[in-house]
């Protein structure tokens, strides 16, 4: 199972493709399958004026796109690629203009690789397509105090003009972790715009922008953490206000941003909250949950797998501590012999990497407890998660909520069956296979919302 983990890993970042002016252009693609992991695999030959080859590897699912490999041979009867990134190599047959039989091998185990001639084409029907119904327009706004300036898209309904002064709520979008665009997209989905789309579709207006970094906003991002992502969104709320053309103003976040849209109604800056698989229990516990449910998903043994989660958690708490760990791997050897642990090397050379893996983000996460931000809230708070959701477990997070958000007969806490971290229907075969899903967001969820913002405004 390893060998899809590693996998994972390592492909999600996308590299910057080569700048040579190619005069051919060549793909092959195909299906890389172990257990229930399917991951479409796409290698781009070009090919210079001057015969020069060179090659990129895409994988749609993951959103990575141009990963550079090494050329080792295309000709007529074969294609022998490296992939130095991954550490695997592929080794294919020619048996036809079309085809190619092959080989994938990481970490010493090889996989059946067939590929076709030809890319992959991303099937997104909810994607929403010109022309539109509605009026948009692009928008700046600034977080002074840290020297932010962020751009985005203001989503107005349909026939806004028509509306009644105040009378349309408006919700700010806040994404999860890592550096996002306005749309949220990932895996070829874009999220954000189909919420925006629809919410127009049904008189609710909205905002959404790109993080700090990406497409057209700027400022400083070294040493970010989740308090930084706050304040940029405690800055769309104030420019939202600003424009005093709107009624109720709230905030809709999804995963890290709900955690967020939690702390800013403990800051009583909103008026009404939407977390999608908000992140609600303490981060410890949150990422030792989610590492444990994909591990015992991808078919690793339960005790195998929550033997990786107690060392997990111990070093994550000494990381919280401020613990200082001078030799990696006997301090993991160290936890499992103190502990009993039963752990093969790939997973105790994973446990190596992340001991201080992500810096100052990761630290401050581990460290906070939403709970306590969750019981100052007063305004109206809708939280939904799904049960196949493996990145932030309903059955460890929706409980704090309940237990710990103030009554209000507005709120609405809300499980759906076999919807994952994205709310995309699935089994939990697929329930982390995000790009290989069609739909982006469950129609459920998207009526949902927008039949709760309208109860409220």
């Amino acid at each position: 199972m390893k060998k899809v983990l590693v996998l994972l890993a390592v492909i999600f970042a996308s590299v910057a493709s080569y700048a040579q002016e190619a005069t051919t252009t060549e793909s092959w693609s195909g299906t890389l399958s172990a257990g229930s992991q399917k991951l479409n695999v796409c290698f781009v030959i070009e090919t210079q004026s001057d015969g020069t080859q060179t090659c990129t590897m895409d994988v749609p699912e993951q959103g990575a796109k141009n990963i550079p490999v090494e050329l080792i041979k295309n000709d007529a009867d074969s294609l022998n690629i490296s992939i130095p990134i991954l550490r695997a190599l592929y080794n294919g047959r020619k048996v036809s203009s079309e085809d190619i039989e092959g080989v994938f091998a990481q970490y010493g185990i090889s996989l059946p690789l067939n590929l076709k001639s030809g890319g992959i084409e991303l099937k997104r029907p909810q994607t929403p397509l010109e022309p539109f119904a509605y009026t948009t327009e692009e928008v700046v706004f600034k977080n002074e105090a840290e020297g932010a300036v962020l751009s985005g898209t203001l989503t107005y309904p349909v026939d806004f003009e028509n509306y009644k002064n105040k009378s349309v709520p408006v919700v700010l979008m806040v994404t999860g972790s890592g550096a996002q665009d306005r749309n949220e997209e990932v895996f070829g989905h874009k999220p954000f715009f189909v919420i925006a789309d629809f919410l127009a579709k049904n008189g609710i207006a909205s905002l959404r922008y790109d993080d700090r970094g990406v497409g057209k906003s700027t400022g400083p991002v070294e040493g970010m953490t989740t308090e930084n992502n706050l304040a940029d969104a405690e800055a769309g709320i104030a420019y939202l206000r600003g424009l005093d053309k709107f009624g109720k103003i709230g905030v809709l976040g999804h995963s890290e941003g709900g955690t967020i849209a939690f702390m800013m109604g403990a800051n009583k800056s909103v008026d009404f909250i939407i977390s999608l698989a908000g992140g609600a229990a303490n981060g410890i516990d949150l990422i030792v949950g989610q590492n444990e449910a994909i591990l015992q998903q991808q078919g690793v043994p339960q005790n195998i797998a929550s033997d990786y989660a107690t060392a997990l958690r111990i070093i994550y708490k000494d990381r919280a501590d401020g613990k200082e760990v001078v030799n990696k791997a006997e301090y993991v050897e160290d936890i499992c012999k103190a502990n009993d642990l039963v752990l093969i090397d790939n997973l105790k050379a994973n446990l190596v990497e992340v001991i201080t893996a992500g810096e100052e983000w990761f630290t401050w996460f581990i460290r906070y407890s939403p709970a306590d931000a969750i019981r100052k809230i007063k305004c109206p708070v809708m939280a939904l998660n799904g049960n196949l959701d493996l990145q932030v477990l309903s059955k460890d997070n929706l409980p704090v909520i309940k237990s710990n958000l103030p009554k209000n007969k507005k709120n609405m806490v809300k499980e759906y069956d076999a919807l994952n971290h994205l709310f995309q229907h699935c089994t939990i075969a697929t329930a982390i296979s995000y790009g290989a899903i069609d739909e982006t967001i469950s129609e459920e969820v998207l009526g949902d919302i927008t039949n709760w913002i309208n109860t409220i405004k």
